[in-house]
């Protein structure tokens, strides 16, 4: 196949799907970028076998073909030539030559026949958001997911689709993250699905804050989202997802009010000395003031006075910080609420007069 591309066309389709591509593989062939070119628009695919990015670049076809290229090296090499730069890209059965003014470039290449297809997801139910929607329900969620745990169905988020709404969950044990979305979906029985958290973070790369429309296509085992020139297949993650509604306590009866960014930032400070290992934050509540204290082995300790809108009993809590700057860092709007019921309960986080996204911490004994 041969092909002459700008190099800001290719490098953008090859930003798309890079990500996807890891630096150990287990098959070599999972290095490369597949590349077939159909008419005038060059298809480029990466895949590790649980996921698959395909991009869609704009190009001069002189040679049609498939063929295979060395992802990282081509990536590498397109990203440092010149802006506005004319590639001509050559590739046979096991070499590509690359030109660029007088630039040039051999690479050893694999058979396409070597590369494995996911294929499409054609059976299944379809929901279709702006890309802003979306965005903004991984956005809100997503750093609560699991990373390498054993339950491995908590290595993900939780997307549940029901007729008039859909809801993003993701939970560690420690913490739970859920935002929802008032949206006709046309769907008619509340669908559940566990999106892998590898796929999820590529999804927030990719996604922007704009207006254009994003199709999911679910299917058995596989959820397929179309970006226009981007698309995405995924496996999903088989298991049941632990029924987080129980998790979400009630209204306590203690309820505190107070200015996000003020607290936030005070928790930032008092972090610093915290134990590096357990992270904990004691918070002491009583009439109109919060007392954020942490301390360390080294004998260090922070404490700080906020004024906040609290009545009712004196409570003594402690929490993860980071759990806590991870929830405040989301939230829309200038006050937030944490609700609290005793020591040992957990406590429940959302905006003033919005709970579209609500953020449960569970408590630690310091």
């Amino acid at each position: 196949m041969k092909v002459q591309v700008g190099r800001n066309e290719l490098l953008s389709a090859l930003s798309a799907v890079i990500g996807v591509v890891e630096r150990r593989q287990s098959l070599p062939v999972l290095s490369n970028f597949l590349f077939e070119l159909k008419d005038d628009e060059l298809i480029v695919t990466a895949t590790d076998l649980e996921i698959e990015l395909m991009a869609r670049a704009r190009v001069q076809n002189l040679a049609p073909g498939r063929a295979t290229v060395p992802a990282r090296k081509l990536f590498d090499i397109c990203r440092g030539l010149p802006e506005g730069a004319e590639i001509s890209l050559d590739i046979g059965a096991d070499k590509a030559l690359l030109k660029s003014g007088r630039s040039r470039y051999s690479l050893v290449c694999l058979r396409a026949e070597e590369f494995p297809a996911m294929g499409r997801v054609s059976a299944g139910r379809s929901l279709t958001l702006t890309r802003a929607q979306l965005k903004k329900l991984i956005e809100k969620t997503q750093f609560a997911m699991a990373q390498q745990d054993v339950r491995y169905y908590l290595n993900g988020m939780l997307f549940e689709i029901a007729r008039q709404r859909v809801r993003t969950v993701a939970t560690d044990g420690h913490r739970l993250a859920l935002s929802e979305l008032q949206v006709a979906t046309g769907f008619d029985e509340l669908t559940q699905v566990i999106v892998p958290r590898k796929a999820v973070l590529e999804l927030q790369r990719l996604l922007d804050a704009g207006e254009e429309t994003v199709t999911l296509r679910i299917g058995v085992g596989q959820i397929e989202v179309d970006l226009d020139a981007v698309r995405m297949t995924s496996k999903l993650i088989d298991g049941r997802f632990p029924d987080y509604e129980r998790v979400v306590p009630d209204r306590g009866d203690k309820r505190m009010e107070a200015d996000r960014e003020t607290v936030r930032r005070a928790l930032a400070r008092t972090a610093i000395l915290s134990n590096e290992k357990f992270r904990g934050v004691r918070l002491s509540l009583s009439d109109g003031t919060l007392t954020l204290q942490t301390h360390n082995p080294e004998h260090e300790e922070a404490e700080e006075d906020l004024e906040v809108v609290y009545e009712g009993a004196p409570l003594e809590i402690g929490f993860n910080v980071n759990y806590l700057l991870d929830a405040l860092g989301v939230l829309d709007g200038e006050r937030f609420v944490m609700e609290l019921k005793n020591p040992d309960s957990s406590g429940l986080i959302h905006g003033v007069g919005d709970t579209s996204s609500k953020y449960v911490v569970m408590p630690m004994r310091l």
